[in-house]
């Protein structure tokens, strides 16, 4: 730690950079950390890595060492002009100084892999912590040509992104990132392993995108939007949630459908499956034939 601790007080002192917490800012200090977010993403020279949120380029250096080529994506005009100082002599680096939010990153894997011999497309990042979800569901919902997802983001959040629907730590959140990818927990990380400390301990996890979903539905975006209205009132039972979001027409109809999937109406929200508000989806809002 102290080697990347000592060059991350340096760039800081010679841009007189200080951590921005409107950006979530925090710096990673820990080598055993960028060794593993690395390690688990199992990089190779067919790759094209694209790293958001790269900051100091602290893991930029060891991305651009094992893929054929690294896309930064980095809002802060500052650290801009650091990664340009520290990676001009890789041919393999590319910086763009945009919102990731706003990136059409589908049209720059598709370029990317016409032009270049790129068999994976890997996103690894150590994430602002303020847009975690917005971000994920971004790189998921957009279905890009994404082989997996390496992120460090906030312990509680991740806890709930990996969880398995049906779990206790289950969100709305859960059912999303379980129909879209396969998630594993990889690393904790402590407090101390970053400048300056987070309030909060971090998780590394992996998403391995899917290449089929696990229910097959043909309105997706229903069963989203169900599962979203469950968990807005999730002390409630999930009867009583999805007739007050007018999910279910009345307490008789959406009593009708538990009973018909032999589902207990006094249920909650966090304890269906996926495959249960898929057929909840089917049943709620039949295709018209």
């Amino acid at each position: 730690m102290e080697n990347i601790l000592q060059e991350t007080k340096f760039i800081m002192d010679k841009y007189h950079i200080k951590a921005n917490k409107s950006l979530g800012q925090n710096f990673l200090i820990s080598e055993e950390v960028i060794k593993t977010i690395v390690d688990c993403s199992n990089i190779t020279k067919e790759d094209l890595v694209i790293e958001i949120g790269p900051g100091l380029g602290t893991l930029t250096k060891d991305l651009l060492e094992k893929a054929s080529k690294v896309i930064c994506i980095e809002l802060d005009k500052k650290m801009v002009n650091i990664l340009k100082d520290r990676f001009l002599l890789y041919k393999n680096f590319e910086l763009l100084n945009q919102d990731i939010l706003q990136v059409d990153l589908k049209n720059i894997i598709q370029q990317e892999k016409s032009k270049n011999q790129i068999k994976k497309v890997k996103v690894v990042a150590n994430l602002p912590y303020y847009i975690t979800t917005p971000i994920i569901m971004k790189l998921l919902e957009e279905e890009l040509e994404l082989d997996t997802i390496t992120v460090m983001i906030q312990k509680e959040v991740a806890n709930r992104l990996i969880a398995i629907p049906g779990d206790k730590e289950a969100g709305g959140i859960t059912y999303s990132v379980y129909y879209y990818a396969e998630a594993e927990a990889i690393i904790e990380v402590p407090k101390d392993s970053f400048l300056p400390e987070p309030e909060v301990t971090s998780k590394v996890i992996k998403l391995k995108i899917r290449k089929e979903p696990p229910v097959k539905i043909e309105r997706k975006e229903i069963l989203f939007r169900i599962i979203k209205c469950a968990f807005m009132q999730r002390r409630k039972t999930l009867l009583n949630a999805l007739v007050n979001t007018k999910v279910f027409i009345n307490k008789e109809q959406g009593e009708q459908i538990l009973k018909k999937l032999n589902l207990p109406i006094t249920i909650r929200p966090e304890n269906l499956s996926l495959q249960d508000y898929a057929n909840i989806t089917k049943l709620a809002f039949p295709l018209k034939s």
